[in-house]
């Protein structure tokens, strides 16, 4: 999708509930800044949510957003910010969910190595696969 040195390059954007069920997926290329994406996963933003991403996500519009929409940001601050931006590492620590999602999605090795070279094809492959997971999720609580 992306060129890069090392040759063609995705990046994947999650969106999961409190859970680690996926909400909402969408691919990039490679080497774009990842909070230009960051906005497009707000559609499914309640008022009063907690919203937990990485530090790539750190930026004043996107926090703005977040805040217009009713949601709180916890995104821990880009080290040369030079203002100060609440953060609590505490809450941080549930974030693990979001990269417990990205392990389960890697066993799917059509989706790990990349096998669709076609950026639709690759994002139905991946779509699949949350589709499974919710399946599991939903499978074993009954």
């Amino acid at each position: 999708m992306g060129r890069s040195r090392g040759g063609l390059t995705t990046k994947l954007h999650a969106l999961t509930d409190a859970r680690g069920l996926p909400i909402r997926i969408l691919i990039s290329e490679g080497q774009a800044w990842d909070g230009r994406y960051g906005e497009q996963l707000l559609d499914h933003l309640r008022p009063g949510t907690v919203l937990l991403a990485d530090r790539a996500y750190d930026s004043n519009e996107l926090r703005r957003q977040i805040a217009d929409r009713g949601g709180r940001p916890n995104i821990p601050p880009m080290p040369q910010r030079r203002t100060h931006v609440p953060f609590s590492p505490k809450l941080y620590r549930k974030r693990n969910l979001i990269e417990r999602f990205f392990s389960k999605i890697k066993h799917y090795r059509a989706i790990a190595t990349r096998y669709e070279k076609s950026a639709e094809n690759y994002l139905a492959a991946i779509k699949l696969a949350c589709v499974r997971i919710w399946l599991k999720y939903y499978e074993s609580v009954t």
